[in-house]
């Protein structure tokens, strides 16, 4: 199918290798002209536009516009490809990590223009490119219809990995959990590997650890994967900070359980962690910056040496 791709970072980029690679056509937008011209010198299929005018002049009826800009973002950029004249029968997919009532909210306002709407939860970081993308998507069965070829091409694999999970506002419903539930794993393991980290007297290697945990443990896993990997690296380690950021699905989780007085004790405490990391500096918060740093590409805070007493 051919479709549109608004915002080239990490996620966007490499969503449209995948999707090329699949036999996909894309019409590619980002406010960065050097990252729509670099992607298009990269492969064929890749039709660059300078604008959204373009973006749309690019594609066949129904039009198919894929967002993957951060959430500050999405209702300005409906707002400029309504004014570029997105047209009833159209669809705009929401990728990124939006707030279900924000999606539900903005459904709505397409749905007055006869405009479809779709919000997908997407999770796989910088390795989707070869992995695939977990895909958690809301919308009506005709939106859905309309963009599913893309979803299956996105997914580890054509029918596992993705799902249409409900209407507007379920994928990124969805989304905000897992993340949520990202935060409370994520926190498990710093946990117990700063607990091992602080008993002198067992001499414990604890790369090796993570190598054996790696094998057959029940708490094997990709983030464990990723552990294993940053306590390779002790020069690496050593450059981390522990001020470890939160991008806002976790509170989102945290309200939403509040609303709903579902107890959810160990991802408000997850989330509580993130904000004492940017007190004290801690190795547990070094670990969870490498763990974020290897599934998302997110950035990282340099040590404060002057701080810093676990390097």
């Amino acid at each position: 199918m051919k479709l549109a791709m608004i915002g080239l970072g990490k996620m966007g980029a490499n969503m449209v290798r995948r999707l090329v690679r699949d036999g996909h056509e894309l019409v590619t937008y980002d406010v960065s002209a050097e990252a729509v011209n670099t992607l298009a010198g990269e492969m064929e299929n890749v039709t660059p536009a300078a604008d959204l005018e373009g973006v749309l002049a690019h594609l066949d009826t129904p039009r198919v516009v894929w967002l993957m800009v951060p959430h500050q973002f999405v209702d300005q950029s409906i707002d400029d490809l309504l004014v570029a004249g997105l047209d009833r029968g159209d669809l705009v997919i929401d990728g990124g990590n939006s707030n279900f009532r924000q999606s539900q909210e903005r459904g709505a306002r397409l749905a007055e223009a006869g405009i479809h709407f779709v919000d997908c939860g997407t999770s796989g970081g910088v390795w989707g490119l070869e992995n695939g993308y977990s895909l958690m998507v809301g919308g009506s069965n005709a939106a859905v219809a309309l963009v599913e070829p893309a979803l299956r091409s996105l997914a580890p694999a054509a029918n596992t990995g993705w799902g249409h999970v409900g209407p507007i506002g379920a994928g990124h419903y969805v989304k905000m959990v897992h993340n949520g539930i990202e935060y409370g794993l994520m926190q498990a393991y710093a946990e117990g590997f700063e607990l091992m980290q602080s008993r002198d007297e067992m001499q414990l290697d604890l790369h090796q650890v993570a190598q054996i945990w790696q094998h057959g443990s029940v708490v094997r896993s990709w983030l464990l994967d990723l552990i294993e990997e940053a306590l390779g690296d002790e020069n690496h380690m050593a450059t981390l900070s522990d001020h470890v950021d939160d991008s806002g699905e976790g509170r989102w989780t945290v309200h939403d359980a509040i609303d709903s007085a579902v107890p959810t004790p160990v991802l408000a405490l997850a989330l509580q962690m993130r904000f004492r990391s940017r007190q004290d500096p801690s190795y547990a918060g070094k670990l969870l910056n490498a763990m974020r740093a290897g599934f998302g590409g997110h950035a990282i805070r340099p040590t404060d040496s002057s701080k810093d007493k676990t390097s």
